[in-house]
């Protein structure tokens, strides 16, 4: 069901918000958290199907922040999405232009849901500095995206410089399958210490630069970019130590290689993870992600830009 409210207030959406629940039942009940998605000017239709998806884990209120291109008036037109248009969530859609974007807090705060946690998102355009952006100043956790950014790499160096505990960025998220990957094989004998390790993929992509970065800080050896235009994300990570190098191989996306020292090689699904794949896995968690923080601020020095 899609109800459309041009020309509104909060307390109109707040209203028929609360008539379509007395009509269609308790749909805001077993709702966990509030998550605003901070779309700016951009179409918020693909963060919307994201959320949507993730909601049925996580059943949750969405609100989106979207801006009226091309109009000075303040205004604000509403539209609510409920039952098979929004998952297993309610989603409020905000259309704002003029002097309301500048009170985006004030805006969102009557529709949030009482007593629960509250995650920011935004999905196309990092802010300066997420803890205090006036949405990120009411929130628990702070996801942005760097992978949407014109210069990803200097993007997660700015966000290094104003981290604070619940700052998170789905760059980290899309390599959590090769961090567990690499943690699990040196986990296995023989326990040597890795002199020297490469990443390689995408030239622009920040998920390279978090592994290399991630390396650096927990091995404390030297790590190589090799930076190859046009790559899928990630594509390959090579440990080198005194019996023999590990290398984890994903060359087409999909599938990945794993060749160690006196062992066969080993075939791995491992496809390039999908946005609602990522926002599901930082929506299981509202507390600090203490080791993102520690790359973010202390790993990335350790490698080159």
């Amino acid at each position: 069901m899609i109800i459309d409210l041009p020309d509104t207030t909060t307390r109109d959406i707040n209203k028929r918000l609360i008539k379509a629940r007395d009509e269609g039942g308790a749909i805001a009940l077993g709702r966990v958290l509030t998550l605003i998605i901070d779309a700016d000017a951009h179409d918020p239709e693909e963060a919307i199907e994201a959320a949507n998806a993730a909601s049925r884990e996580h059943p949750c209120r969405i609100i989106v922040i979207t801006e009226r291109t091309g109009e000075r008036e303040a205004g604000l037109d509403a539209q609510i999405r409920l039952g098979g248009d929004a998952g297993a969530s309610e989603v409020v859609i905000l259309r704002i232009s003029g002097g309301v974007t500048r009170h985006v807090d004030t805006l969102v705060m009557p529709l949030l849901l009482p007593d629960a946690p509250i995650v920011v998102w935004w999905p196309y355009d990092v802010p300066a500095n997420p803890s205090e952006h006036p949405l990120g100043r009411m929130a628990q956790r702070r996801i942005t995206d760097t992978t949407t950014c014109p210069r990803p790499s200097r993007a997660l160096r700015d966000l290094a410089r104003v981290y604070e505990d619940g700052d998170t960025d789905l760059a980290w998220t899309r390599a959590t399958l090769w961090r567990g990957l690499i943690a699990a094989t040196l986990d296995q004998p023989p326990f040597e210490p890795v002199h020297r390790a490469v990443v390689t993929g995408e030239s622009t992509h920040p998920s390279v630069d978090l592994m290399a970065a991630w390396l650096a800080q927990a091995l404390r050896c030297p790590v190589e970019i090799e930076r190859v235009p046009g790559a899928p994300a990630i594509t390959q990570v090579r440990l080198e130590r005194t019996s023999g190098d590990i290398v984890l191989d994903r060359p087409d996306g999909k599938t990945a290689a794993l060749r160690q020292p006196d062992q066969p090689e080993h075939r791995i699904a491992l496809p390039i993870r999908q946005l609602r794949e990522c926002l599901v896995e930082e929506l299981r968690r509202l507390d600090a992600d203490e080791v993102y923080g520690e790359v973010l601020q202390k790993g990335l020095a350790r490698i080159d830009a």
